[in-house]
């Protein structure tokens, strides 16, 4: 999967609004067992939101890091809560699909 388009990111937006975080970033910060959380999370559910309860003033650095270490996109954040989207390789269990994606 390349980088997400400027639509993409809205539709993924627009899609992650009825979400609530299934993951929260406490005082640990981005701890091994949390990215390990954030993977399982969205290998179950393609799209999810993380909300920054604790490290606030680092939120944009540790989404970034989290992007990076679970090989997922962020199509963006909302005030403490990131959406991140990684799309599930195999396309039968796919839950989203984006606009304008060979289906």
């Amino acid at each position: 999967m390349g980088t997400l388009s400027g639509s993409n990111r809205k539709y993924l937006r627009g899609l992650a609004n009825r979400l609530k975080p299934v993951v929260q970033v406490g005082k640990g910060g981005v701890t091994e067992g949390l990215i390990e959380t954030v993977s399982r999370a969205l290998t179950a559910h393609e799209l999810i939101k993380v909300k920054f309860v604790e490290c606030k003033d680092q939120k944009r650095k540790l989404t970034d890091e989290i992007a990076r270490r679970t090989k997922s996109e962020v199509p963006g954040m909302i005030g403490n809560v990131a959406m991140f989207y990684r799309e599930q390789p195999e396309e039968e269990k796919r839950r989203v699909h984006l606009p304008g994606a060979a289906q």
